[in-house]
Order: structure tokens, then sequence, then C-alpha cells
């Protein structure tokens, strides 16, 4: 982490000697590169924060009142017009498989949390936050580098 933060400064420096000034020091972490679809995906999703969390979610009169995390994730990228499977598991298989160090935001994270399979789905917002529906919590963003998270990270997927 210590290395990107060295050579950001060094690519900003570079930048300004040059003659970009603050237009060119805006640097984007490569992981966090967002686009406006995956900036407009955040933002959906944000809309829900504080939705409570309920096994299975719950819909009336055709809106969410509350969410497990796959129907989140449904839910959100179909506001985009993107349609994902209903659970975690088969979300996992949509669009293309991304390595840890180029996740990107609005790209799909998958975790292990019932020491079995694929049992959790959250959407990457950038700088190592995810948003999700949590058991304990309803729609949040937690720290996807925390011990509990990082531990029980599977894989990450690109669907936008």
């Amino acid at each position: 982490m210590r290395q990107g933060v060295i050579k950001r400064s060094l690519a900003v420096m570079l930048l300004a000697a040059v003659g970009y000034g603050a237009a060119g020091a805006a640097l984007a972490d490569p992981a966090s590169a967002a686009t406006e679809q995956s900036k407009q995906l955040i933002e959906v999703g944000k809309e829900y924060i504080g939705t409570p969390y309920r096994m299975g979610g719950l819909i009336k009169n055709g809106e969410p009142v509350a969410f497990d995390c796959s129907l989140f994730t449904k839910h959100v990228y179909a506001a985009l017009g993107v349609e994902l499977p209903r659970t975690s598991k088969a979300q996992a298989k949509a669009g293309e498989k991304v390595e840890r160090g180029n996740i990107s935001q609005g790209d799909l994270l998958f975790f292990r949390t019932n020491g079995k399979s694929i049992s959790h789905v959250a959407i990457y917002v950038g700088d190592g936050k995810m948003i999700h529906a949590s058991s304990n919590h309803g729609v949040t963003i937690s720290d996807m580098n925390s011990s509990y998270w990082k531990k029980r990270f599977v894989t990450a997927r690109r669907v936008l």
C-alpha cells in the first residue's frame, strides 16, 4: 500500500513538473478507476443505505423494503438495465473474473461467509470499501480489507 502512495506521489510531481498542475494531480488508483456507469451504480446503491436486511428480501408494491445481499446487488444493477441472477453463488458466474489487484468501482465482490461456498456478494465502491446488505446492519458500507472480510474473500466479477 505504501508503495502505491509513493508511486502516485511521484506521478503527481511529474505531472506538475510538465505543466498539468491541479488538473492532472487527481490521479485515480487503478483499482478504483470509475466509469460514469459505475459511479451511477454506486449512487443508486447508496440510496438504500439503512434499508434493513431480511433473508430472501422483501418487496412491497414493487419497491424493496428489505434486502438480502444478492437481492440488493440484483436490484441496484437492474436500475442500470443489467440483469443478474438471484443468488450470490449464481452471480459469481456473471461477467468477467477480476483479479483482486485490479478491482474497480462497480465490480461485484464475493465472499465465503458460511465456511463452505460463496454466500455473500457486495459492490466495490473504491478505496477498499464495499456496499452491501449486511445481516447485522442492513445496507451499509464496509471495509473489504477488515480482518473479517479479507479472510473470506473469494473472487470478483466485472459485469459493467
